[in-house]
This record gives C-alpha cells, sequence and structure tokens, in this order.
C-alpha cells in the first residue's frame, strides 16, 4: 500500500510538470507508472557498480555465443524498426520538416508502436555495459557510455507518454539505422574469420556524430516553422543531442586524434582492441596482428 501511495504521488507529481498525457497509449506495458522505468535504471547503475567490484579478482568471461545472439537481436531489432519507421511515416503523408501530434490517424499509432519497441530497446541495450562488465572491459565503461544509456531509457519513457509519434519519428529512424550498422559489426567482430574485414570501425562514430547534428537540425526546423509539436520538447531534444555531440567529439579525438608519442614511434606498432570485440594480442584496427597471422 505504502509502494503504490508513493508511486501515485510519483505521478500525479510527474503529470503536474509536464501536463496531461497522451491516452493513445495509456495501458501500454511500463509507461503507466514511471517508478519501473526509475527502478530499472537503478539496477541498472548497480549492475556496473557491484558487477565491477564481483569481477575484481576473477577472469574475465569470454562470452562469444552470447555476443553472437545479443548482437544479431539488436540488429534484427533495429532493422524492424528502421522498416516499420519507414513505412509508417509513408503511410501516414509525414512533414519531413514537421509533423505534429495528431493529423495522421491510424498511422500515429502505428509509430507510437514502433516507437513503444525503441523505448523498450534502450532497457535491453543496458547489456551492452553489462557485457563489459563480465568481460573485464572497464576502459569501455566510460561516461559517456554510461549517460547515454542510462538517460536514453528515462527521456524515452517521457517521450512516449506525451509525443508518442509525430516529429518524434525522425531520431529513432536515424538511430535504427546506426544500430543496424553498429551490432552487426559488433557482432561480425565475435567470428574470427570476420575480423580481418572490419576497418571501419571509426566511421561508424562519424556516422554517430552525423545523425546527431541532422536530429538537431530537424528538431530546430519545427521551432522555426512550428505545426503544432510542443516548443518546449523541441528545446529539450536540441540541447540533450548537444551534449551528446560534445561527449562524441571529445570521444572521436581522444581515439583517432591522438598524436603518437615519440616513444611510440620509435617502437614496433602495437595492437589495441576492438570495443565489444577480442583481446588485444589477437585483432588490432580490424585486422589481425602479424604475430598471429603467420
Amino acid at each position: 500500500e505504502h509502494l503504490k501511495a508513493f508511486d501515485q504521488q510519483v505521478n500525479e507529481f510527474i503529470d503536474y510538470l509536464f501536463g496531461p498525457r497522451d491516452t493513445r497509449v495509456r495501458g501500454w506495458f511500463l509507461l503507466d507508472s514511471y517508478l519501473p522505468t526509475f527502478f530499472l535504471t537503478v539496477v541498472y547503475l548497480l549492475c556496473i557498480w557491484l558487477g565491477n567490484r564481483f569481477m575484481k579478482n576473477r577472469p574475465p568471461f569470454s562470452l562469444r555465443a552470447h555476443l553472437i545472439v545479443y548482437n544479431l537481436g539488436i540488429t534484427l531489432l533495429s532493422l524492424y524498426m528502421l522498416v516499420e519507421l519507414i513505412l509508417a511515416t509513408w503511410e501516414g503523408g509525414y512533414n519531413l520538416q514537421c509533423q505534429n501530434l495528431h493529423s495522421a490517424g491510424e498511422a500515429d499509432i502505428r509509430v507510437a508502436k514502433v516507437l513503444w519497441w525503441y523505448y523498450f530497446s534502450k532497457v535491453i541495450e543496458f547489456m551492452d555495459t553489462i557485457f563489459f562488465v563480465l568481460r573485464k572491459k572497464s576502459s569501455q565503461i566510460t561516461f559517456l557510455h554510461v549517460y547515454h544509456h542510462a538517460t536514453m531509457f528515462n527521456i524515452w519513457w517521457c517521450v512516449l507518454n506525451w509525443i508518442p509519434c509525430g516529429q518524434s519519428f525522425f531520431g529513432p529512424t536515424l538511430n535504427s539505422f546506426i544500430h543496424v550498422l553498429m551490432y552487426s559489426y559488433y557482432g561480425l567482430s565475435v567470428i574470427p574469420s570476420m575480423r580481418r574485414y572490419l576497418w571501419w570501425k571509426k566511421y561508424l562514430t562519424q556516422a554517430q556524430l552525423i545523425q546527431f547534428l541532422l536530429t538537431i537540425v530537424h528538431t530546430l526546423s519545427a521551432a522555426v516553422k512550428p505545426c503544432g509539436f510542443p516548443f518546449g520538447c523541441l528545446m529539450f531534444q536540441s540541447s540533450y543531442m548537444a551534449t551528446l555531440v560534445i561527449l562524441f567529439v571529445n570521444f572521436y579525438v581522444k581515439t583517432y586524434r591522438k598524436a603518437p608519442s615519440r616513444t611510440a614511434l620509435k617502437e614496433p606498432p602495437v595492437t589495441t582492441e576492438v570495443k565489444n570485440g577480442f583481446h588485444k594480442d589477437h585483432f588490432a584496427n580490424g585486422f589481425l596482428s602479424d604475430k598471429k597471422a603467420q
């Protein structure tokens, strides 16, 4: 009873802050109350902290089969969302420059259903970090990584409750396309025979940056020429995307633009780790090291 009362108070406060929710998504799984989304996010953060402590004095897990299945699953889910969003927005005659929340009828419901899967995929993608923890890839668990995963799940709970269609379609469409490329890359990196072909990692980061910039432009276009989509939501999305651009640019510069030291220039080239990939002795920049290839 205490939990129910607390849940009611939390949701009444959220409704007071943001106004009436979209009635078309009432009753959808995880949407009526914020507490499940909040608690799942807390569990995610605790798993990182406790998991690193648990794995500190233990050998890393391989998890090769798990990674193949996981990355293939996310790739297929992303492909489904990409295709369905394109078909739904085409059917509804969505305006690329600015689309409101109610003019497309059944197509809006179709878009909202896909965006619910997009929201739910964010909790599935918490496994990205859990796999890093279990495989002791601590260098991959950066502030950018955790910030992006934790905030996206919570932000999309809000999106589904208040703006589940219309202008909200654009970012997930681009992101689903990027995730088809990204998770297929990660999945292929687990297959030894494919490693020599994975030279295109840094271009994924460039594509992600382009995605964020395009989303900002698309969002601001609706502010310049409004169509009834909530202005405050447009400003929040632009601001959030700006934080991702800053963090991803910082990551890109540190990862790909760092000048080699004089000592490094004198030494033979060493191999580096591949994100969601393999140990540095086996794989470097998408190619097998000379030592292992012989």
